[in-house]
């Protein structure tokens, strides 16, 4: 038998007499609804795949016209006016029992200040966009630190409790798994420690970050495509390479978190116990920010030297010998532009004794730094090496199809 994870309780089981058991049949699949104890004392309400005939041999054959029947599943999340039916599918997306109410919420204020620092209200605009549009596209939160005690894993446990089953929690190889179906129909995917460092982890967090849709594989069954909401919340001890993140990328917020001042070991029960007036303060808040991206922040806002500290880090020696380069002519030839074609890097960075073909070069332009040449042949202003100048450079004219960067730009890369 199957056995389908559905939603966590601390109450009591029901009582274990027949006459109390429920089950549903979805389709044509008959489920009994069972509460299943876990270690932690609480219990897990889980549907199990029963058997029609077992079910008449408990019952009698008139008992199934009883249970109640549903078309198939859907996955509808809403935190405020939940449907646990829509139409005649049942809803696989879980409700929250928490009820807000008008209060205070000193400690879950000061961890969301803790955590956002400056962009304390850019944080509260995406805690309420989950709570209150959570079909919304968000960017990936990043929370990178190489200090302990800093609040990330309290964060995540808030934002557990906030969420309830709605959040589930991954490790690095749960993300690389093929067989993701615990992802389905989730608000959050968090990962804790996260260290993927590959390519393909990046794509791949990149895609999911704004797939509208997803095909969902579990073992034995067959791929099915349904709608993909959830956002990506992570967590590293490493701040520079934690994932790998290209220059101009615009789909992650990365926040440098600083050590707590103090240690309280009941903090978050004191969270748990704020959330009704938390959820309420987020009914009733205007958002400061309006929709300016798919992933509703304009970009710039969310810029950070963390962010930039891990771009910087993803660059390969050559690139880093050209920013290098161009950063140095500019300096000494007090110009915040520069012109040039391949061959002139490859001769700048011969003198400085670093070899590169022409090919490397325009790779970092063109794909490194989205650079497009002029589309002509025409006269240009770049530089060559010049020893006998204090400055150590020289202008030199000449023509082709050309780069040019500024200043302003190398300062976001």
């Amino acid at each position: 038998m199957s056995a389908i994870e559905q939603q966590d309780s601390h109450r009591s089981p029901s009582d274990g007499g027949m006459a109390k058991e429920e089950f549903i049949r979805v389709g044509t699949t008959l489920y009994k609804i069972v509460e299943q104890p876990r270690l932690n004392g609480g219990y897990m309400k889980k549907r199990i795949a029963w058997n029609n005939e077992t079910l008449r041999q408990d019952y009698g054959k008139d008992y199934i016209g009883s249970v109640p029947k549903y078309d198939g599943f859907c996955t509808v999340p809403e935190h405020v006016n939940y449907l646990p039916v829509v139409g005649k599918f049942l809803n696989l997306y879980e409700p929250i029992d928490h009820r807000p109410i008008q209060g205070e919420f000193p400690h879950i204020q000061s961890l969301i200040r803790h955590i956002f620092g400056e962009q304390y209200e850019l944080g509260m605009d995406y805690l309420q966009l989950l709570y209150l549009q959570p079909i919304q596209k968000l960017p990936i939160l990043l929370l990178v630190s190489e200090e302990r005690n800093t609040g990330k894993s309290t964060f995540l446990n808030f934002l557990k409790a906030l969420f309830q089953n709605n959040v589930t929690f991954n490790t690095n190889e749960d993300f690389r798994s093929q067989f993701n179906s615990d992802w389905a129909g989730k608000l959050l995917i968090v990962v804790d420690e996260v260290l993927l460092n590959r390519r393909e982890d990046s794509e791949r967090l990149k895609n999911l970050s704004t797939t509208l849709s997803y095909k969902v594989e579990a073992k034995g069954k067959d791929r099915d495509e349904i709608a993909f909401f959830a956002k990506f919340v992570l967590c590293s001890n490493n701040e520079y390479l934690p994932v790998i993140i290209d220059a101009g990328e615009t789909r992650y917020w990365v926040r440098k978190i600083d050590r707590l001042q103090s240690d309280d070991t009941d903090f978050l029960q004191k969270l748990k116990a704020e959330i009704p007036a938390f959820l309420h303060h987020l009914q009733h808040r205007q958002l400061s920010t309006e929709k300016k991206s798919r992933m509703w922040f304009a970009p710039s806002l969310l810029h950070t030297e963390a962010l930039q500290r891990i771009i910087r880090s993803n660059r390969n020696r050559l690139e880093t010998e050209m920013y290098e380069l161009i950063l140095d002519i500019m300096a000494n030839m007090g110009v915040d532009t520069f012109s040039f074609c391949p061959e002139d890097i490859l001769r700048l960075l011969a003198n400085m004794y670093v070899k590169a073909e022409r090919y490397q070069v325009r790779r970092v332009l063109q794909e490194r730094w989205k650079l497009k040449p002029a589309h002509n042949t025409l006269t240009y202003t770049t530089y060559q090496v010049d020893y006998t100048r204090e400055c150590r450079y020289a202008p030199k004219r000449t023509t082709g199809r050309f780069y040019t960067v500024t200043r302003e730009f190398l300062e976001t890369l």
